[in-house]
């Protein structure tokens, strides 16, 4: 095994072993605003899922980038002021683990698909993972900043790692954008795994 492989295995069956996220803010002691940034940052699942959209939308070009890169954090900001006035005790790992999945599934298999799919997608996803991180946050007693403040580490990421994609040439660069997809799907697929395990 080369030693790529063997980190991302690793990576991989770190994600995997994550404990689920409970109702909790990481206390960075810089405010509201970056234990925000911080509870992103921890989130195997918001982390992997900014990962596929920024490959999916950057391997589909210039316009669904751009459309991606604004739709995603816009979307993750509506759905966690929803979920922030919606507290609940359910699981949410079914509901984040299955967007990545499909995701890097759509980056390794190269899908030919339309920007304004790009589009319905990283709206869809940032809903998802908007209504679980308002959800999870709002118990602790985390307010509107903290949410804006992970929505702001969103649209960091996914805007530098889109630009990142958008502009690799063709050939090998293209090719390892695949086979991280492919790695983030085997990563969703273990998750699942461990899930149905840990509910039987």
């Amino acid at each position: 095994m080369t030693p790529h492989a063997s980190r991302a295995s690793l990576i991989a069956a770190l994600t995997v072993a994550a404990s689920p996220a409970e109702a909790h803010l990481v206390q960075t002691g810089f405010g509201v605003f970056y234990d925000g940034v911080a509870h992103l940052a921890v989130t195997p699942s918001d982390l992997l899922i900014i990962l596929a959209l920024g490959l999916l939308a950057g391997q589909r070009g210039p316009r669904a980038a751009r459309l991606a890169v604004i739709a995603l954090p816009l979307a993750w900001l509506a759905g966690g002021l929803i979920g922030a006035r919606w507290t609940t005790d359910v699981d949410f790992t079914w509901m984040t683990t299955l967007p990545f999945l499909i995701i890097g599934a759509l980056v390794a298999l190269d899908a030919k698909i339309q920007a304004h799919a790009v589009l319905l997608i990283a709206t869809v996803a940032g809903m998802v993972h908007g209504l679980v991180n308002g959800a999870s946050m709002a118990p602790a007693g985390a307010g509107t900043l903290a949410i804006v403040g992970a929505v702001c580490g969103v649209a960091c990421l996914s805007t530098a790692l889109t630009a990142e994609i958008t502009a690799l040439p063709a050939g090998w660069p293209r090719i390892a954008v695949r086979a991280a997809g492919s790695w983030i799907t085997a990563t969703g697929m273990l998750m699942f795994g461990w899930l149905l395990h840990t509910a039987s």
